[in-house]
């Protein structure tokens, strides 16, 4: 691997660089070094999935040419595996939260980053090649089908719970169809979260944005506003979601006085999606950093059933989630 990013290095700058440092690694397969060459740094990428690396690759360049802060691509490898790109540094937005808590300074990143988002949503499919969009272009019926599936399969059969699947299979269904009465023409970025946001010099910048794709304003907004590792206090997720609002009006005034009729579903596809993931990497593959959290996202998840939905909508689903409830406590 050290030799490849040598050689890849050597391919962009014609030299050799002078240090490289593994970063710690992430949810996904994908390898991240930080290479050294005279005070200057990149960061060399590697993944063997050539279609997650062409949608990051061409959504990153068709972002810049739009000036949305994401990190410069500056080489890739003929074989596509790696890619060298901008340094961002390593202060992402979950840690400032975490170092400092919902001050009025880290509330003000996340305004600044709900600012950069509407701007992304609205504008990013402008002259946006889809075709290369990986898995899939737009968060339909499959698309919600296969996250609702991924927390049946590797959260809620691996947690133990009983349900009836005929049933459950039908609330997924009616929930997929209601989520899909939503407005879909806008960039759907997939995994916008704090740990996705980087810092720099008090600017929010945006990576992890390769399974974008074309879909609802609402799904962006619920992964940051209900992250259940940045934990935004309840005040905190009412102030945002107010100034996001008081953006949407701004751009659509229809779409801002009809928003709240299908968020706190897309919060809650998220949520299972979310708690489908924790399951894999944590209850899977043992990654203490999802098993821990668990616990919060279960909270959030009882927490949004209590206060926003009625349990005769979706019977089977609810009562399923509602046995999540005391999960992981004996």
């Amino acid at each position: 691997m050290l030799n490849e990013i040598k050689k890849t290095y050597y391919a962009w700058n014609k030299s050799y660089p002078e240090k490289i440092i593994k970063l710690p690694p992430s949810a996904s397969p994908r390898k991240y070094f930080r290479v050294f060459e005279e005070g200057k740094s990149a960061i060399v990428a590697f993944n063997s999935n050539v279609e997650e690396n062409i949608a990051f690759i061409t959504f990153a360049r068709h972002f810049r040419s739009l000036g949305i802060n994401v990190p410069e691509i500056y080489f890739v490898s003929d074989c596509k595996q790696f890619y060298i790109l901008e340094d961002l540094g390593d202060n992402q937005l979950y840690t400032i939260i975490k170092e400092n808590g919902y001050n009025v300074a880290t509330k003000d990143l996340l305004k600044k980053s709900l600012r950069f988002l509407i701007e992304l949503q609205f504008n990013g499919l402008n002259g946006l090649d889809l075709s290369v969009a990986f898995p899939r272009a737009e968060f339909d019926e499959r698309s919600i089908m296969w996250d609702l599936h991924y927390f049946k399969y590797y959260f809620l059969k691996l947690a133990e719970i009983d349900f009836h699947e005929e049933r459950l299979e039908n609330d997924f269904e009616k929930f997929t169809s209601h989520l899909l009465e939503a407005e879909r023409d806008y960039f759907l970025y997939r995994d916008f979260q704090t740990r996705n946001i980087m810092i720099v010099n008090g600017v929010p910048y945006f990576i992890d944005f390769q399974g974008g794709r074309k879909g609802a304003l609402h799904y962006d907004v619920a992964s940051l506003l209900y992250d259940a590792n940045a934990d935004i206090p309840k005040e905190t997720r009412k102030e945002l979601l107010k100034f996001y609002l008081h953006l949407l009006t701004q751009k659509d005034s229809n779409a801002a006085n009809n928003f709240e009729r299908h968020f706190y579903h897309y919060v809650l596809v998220r949520m299972l999606q979310a708690l489908g993931a924790f399951g894999f990497r944590g209850l899977v593959q043992r990654k203490p950093l999802f098993i821990e959290a668990i616990p919060p996202a279960i909270k959030n998840l009882q927490n949004l059933l209590d206060e926003k939905f009625d349990d005769s909508e979706f019977p089977e689903l609810f009562s399923s989630l509602r046995k999540l409830k005391n999960y992981g406590q004996s």
